[in-house]
């Protein structure tokens, strides 16, 4: 996937991807990588996407299930990397798991962004057949109003989550990744990771019930 590189780096390690019995960075390392990108530095931005562009990729895949698409939220998720990298708070999480926080958030704008040029479509095509049934029209403009609304609270829940929640939940639930291989990724035991998702899916219950 050297492709999907958005500068020039020079020579790298391979990826590691859990399970893969390649050696994975230390959290240390790729924190130092991230920091000396930050600064300019296109040798350890190529380091550091090396090290985790298998995880980025498999993890963009997961959510937008489109090839090309995750292809090119991959890019995207570096880019902002590269650009951005000085906005890293070690204090906050890892920078694996600001990075595929990064991705996950890329990839789901592109599911929505996706999602809507169907619709649009879709509607296109139904134009005539609605105006034929306005008590149809009225039903599914009632349906997309509730889904839209659905979709707020469901943002607003996750949007309450701490950030170490909230990757770990993403990873899990949206990405579809075990609770061993999210602790992997975000370099945590993996009864930390264990901690982090139940809390977050807790917090998520409880927001989505009182926001009901």
């Amino acid at each position: 996937m050297d492709h999907l590189r958005p500068v020039p780096p020079g020579a790298a390690a391979p990826a590691a991807v859990p399970g893969s019995g390649l050696p994975i960075p230390a959290p240390d390392d790729l924190t130092s990588l991230l920091r000396r990108a930050a600064r300019g530095d296109e040798t350890a931005f190529g380091e550091f996407y090396d090290a985790t562009v298998a995880q980025a990729h498999g993890l963009a895949l997961r959510v937008v299930r489109n090839p090309s698409h995750a292809q090119e939220v991959t890019q995207e998720a570096y880019l902002e990397v590269w650009r951005h990298g000085a906005r890293f708070d070690a204090s906050r999480g890892s920078a694996r798991g600001w990075l595929l926080t990064i991705v996950h958030r890329a990839a789901v704008d592109r599911v929505r962004s996706t999602e809507s040029a169907t619709r649009r479509e879709h509607a296109w095509e139904q134009q005539s057949v609605e105006a034929q049934a306005p008590a149809s029209g009225t039903d599914q403009t009632a349906e997309a109003v509730e889904d839209a609304l659905e979709r707020r609270r469901v943002r607003a829940a996750v949007a309450g989550l701490t950030p170490v929640q909230r990757e770990a939940v993403a990873l899990a639930y949206f990405g579809g990744y075990t609770h061993t291989e999210v602790a992997t990724m975000l370099e945590v035991p993996l009864g930390t990771a264990k901690t982090r998702i139940r809390d977050g899916l807790i917090r998520l219950r409880d927001a989505l019930g009182v926001l009901r």
